[in-house]
């Protein structure tokens, strides 16, 4: 079962085109009631007048964009979502679709069978670049969108129309809820993806891609133009923090050690050409899309979601890269550090409480302002059926 209450049918969620995000319950005026709505609040106001970027042009559908929508989500291991700001206006998933599609992959192949045609090293070049590894013909990693075409090819299906359908049921296990496509977005992508089709044809000469190549590259943009939240994208990847266990859902829609690997690539290859320095000063797993969302997972402890659509010349939201290195930095969420570091001058009242509160392990039930209940009759632990489907 979904976040939303709609049931599973042989792998698959049961759509609805009108589907829409719903205002979560309980959710109050920002800090009344509970200190991490707070700090986010203050994260937000702090970063709100930075004006850097622009929403992305090369997909024309996305240049017309709200500059101003900025939000900020975060999803506790105990189900609890705190928000602020712009966190249920839809837009397209983008590039963050890639490490779950990743994860499907995995499912259905093995990290080995994946390895077989998708690398795992750092590109240290941008999003697009046209680089297959020498010999296999191989892309350097799922998380470049070379990769992302071939990991998107390597879904179970039979057809692409079964492909897609399994992408889609995957990411809507993942959101806990049914995610649909923006047709303007995909058409928008298709119509100008000369630069991805000219990567698909390249693979497909050097034997890393296989099948007809248009019908590949078809899913692989429907894959894009996802509709998610910022919300979403929080459940998302407290999902992969969790390791696979959806906490708003109670289900298990990924193997933990599968949700292990994803977490690993994206730890090195998230970020494109900036991997490197987001993991020596954020120093978390993350993915970012051109939309302007980027997705972080904290293992073990909580997943966060951010949006905000101007972009920086590595193709990164602008705000969306401040917060996540504002929360970093001054509550200690680095995987390398080595304890909790020391306090740090804060602005007293509600933000002070937030950074007590976070700096315990968020996955322990603290007071949210919108707390989202798992539909009726879903149990902790209980599995999506994220398997392959039968050939």
């Amino acid at each position: 079962m979904t976040r939303d209450g709609r049931v599973w049918s042989e792998g698959r969620a049961t759509l609805d085109a009108t589907d829409k995000p719903k205002q979560s319950p309980g959710r109050g005026v920002a800090g009344a009631q509970d200190p991490l709505t707070g700090l986010l609040d203050h994260v937000r106001d702090t970063l709100g007048g930075l004006d850097a970027g622009q929403p992305a042009s090369y997909i024309p559908e996305l240049a017309g964009a709200d500059p101003d929508l900025f939000g900020l989500s975060l999803c506790a291991l105990d189900g609890q979502v705190y928000g602020s700001g712009d966190t249920t206006p839809p837009f397209t998933v983008q590039s963050v679709s890639k490490p779950f599609v990743f994860a499907l992959a995995l499912a259905d192949r093995g990290l080995d069978g994946v390895l077989r045609r998708v690398g795992a090293e750092p590109s240290g070049e941008a999003y697009n670049s046209i680089r297959l590894e020498a010999g296999s013909g191989r892309p350097p990693n799922a998380m470049v969108n070379a990769g992302a075409i071939v990991t998107s090819s390597l879904v179970a299906g039979g057809t692409p129309e079964a492909r897609f359908a399994r992408i889609l049921a995957g990411l809507s296990a993942f959101a806990g809820r049914s995610l649909t496509v923006d047709e303007a977005v995909y058409a928008s992508e298709r119509a100008t993806g000369d630069r991805n089709r000219a990567l698909a044809y390249l693979m497909h000469n050097a034997g890393s891609l296989t099948g007809d190549v248009e019908e590949q590259l078809a899913v692989y943009f429907r894959q894009c133009s996802v509709r998610v939240t910022c919300d979403d994208l929080a459940v998302m990847h407290a999902t992969l923090a969790g390791g696979g266990l959806n906490p708003v859902t109670g289900e298990r829609v990924l193997a933990p050690r599968h949700a292990q690997q994803v977490l690993a690539v994206m730890a090195t290859c998230g970020m494109y050409d900036a991997s490197g320095q987001w993991m020596l000063r954020v120093g978390m797993p993350a993915k970012s899309g051109v939309s302007g969302g980027i997705g972080v997972a904290l293992p073990g402890q909580f997943g966060i979601g951010v949006f905000s659509p101007p972009l920086d010349g590595k193709g990164n939201s602008v705000r969306g890269i401040a917060a996540c290195h504002l929360l970093s930095d001054r509550f200690g969420l680095h995987l390398m550090r080595g304890m909790a570091p020391p306090s740090r001058d804060l602005p007293v009242g509600q933000v002070e409480l937030a950074a007590a509160d976070l700096l315990r392990v968020l996955g322990t039930g603290l007071g949210a302002a919108r707390t989202r209940q798992a539909p009726q009759g879903s149990a902790p632990g209980r599995t999506a059926p994220l398997s392959a489907p039968p050939h």
